[in-house]
């Protein structure tokens, strides 16, 4: 082999690797999440005073919208209403989580639990009952017909029976409480994994946000109290760095109500076969 034809293989080698190496960087540039490497949802559980008190006015500041799951019985529905009414209007979402947030008492660590919210004690229809009620009460709040619900204590089930599916159609998604950071086409519409937070450090829940841009995947975090007010609580340090982190890498990060994502998930989900 000539010391020219030689040279012309190497360099067409060299061609062909620089081709798929570029393919490659694109490939991995290619982001599903509205054009951005992953998508991240703030949602805060019960309708606690520090949602109004703590959180939106962070929120707010930065220009970050969220999803507040409230429950009918929060006695903030009552005396914030006006408040709540705001909240809607800046475009965060107003989820469903039930009339009186019924859990499975049963199980492990669940003193908390009384006998009448107990959803051994439900019957399918009554737990549906409380949903449709809640949507019908969100609804003379905010003027939606579209959100998301989210299920109290990560309960899905009385006894063996699912109780989303009667009407699973009354929302675009609900929220579970398993841990996970599923990639778009892996997505449970009826049981959206997250992290609920409790004690963890700025440092900590920005990890998990440079872990969801590492894979492209959807981030959920579950909060409930903000600098108190719950017995699962994040400091208010630690809710602002992340809530910080993530304002400065919006480029990179969509951030965004459950609902929207939700949409956008069952509009672009190519299940895996």
């Amino acid at each position: 082999m000539s010391f020219i034809k030689s040279i012309c293989i190497k360099l067409v080698c060299i061609l062909l690797l620089a081709g798929t190496v570029c393919k490659n960087v694109a490939a991995q540039g290619t982001t599903t999440w509205q054009g951005k490497r992953c998508a991240v949802v703030l949602t805060y559980d019960d309708a606690l005073a520090v949602d109004l008190d703590n959180a939106i006015p962070v929120l707010d500041s930065l220009g970050l919208k969220a999803t507040f799951y409230l429950s009918g019985y929060s006695g903030t529905l009552n005396t914030r209403l006006k408040d709540w009414r705001a909240v809607a209007a800046e475009g965060h979402e107003l989820g469903n989580h039930t009339l009186f947030h019924p859990c499975t008492g049963s199980l492990t660590g669940r003193g908390f639990v009384t006998r009448d919210y107990d959803l051994d004690n439900y019957s399918v229809r009554r737990i549906t009952d409380e949903i449709t009620m809640t949507n019908a009460f969100l609804k003379a709040i905010d003027g939606k017909t579209e959100r998301t619900f989210a299920y109290p204590c990560g309960d899905t089930k009385i006894h063996d029976t699912s109780y989303i599916i009667p009407v699973q159609n009354e929302f675009v998604a609900a929220r579970g409480t398993q841990s996970e950071m599923p990639a778009i086409n892996t997505i449970d519409l009826n049981n959206i994994g997250c992290y609920a937070i409790n004690g963890q450090s700025g440092d900590e829940l920005i990890a998990l946000v440079k872990q969801a841009m590492q894979k492209g995947s959807l981030l959920v975090f579950l909060f409930h109290g903000v600098g108190g007010g719950h017995s699962l609580n994040v400091s208010l340090a630690a809710h602002s760095q992340l809530l910080h982190f993530l304002r400065q890498n919006e480029k990179d990060i969509w951030i965004a109500p459950m609902v929207q994502v939700a949409t956008f998930i069952k509009q672009h989900q190519t299940p895996l076969k």
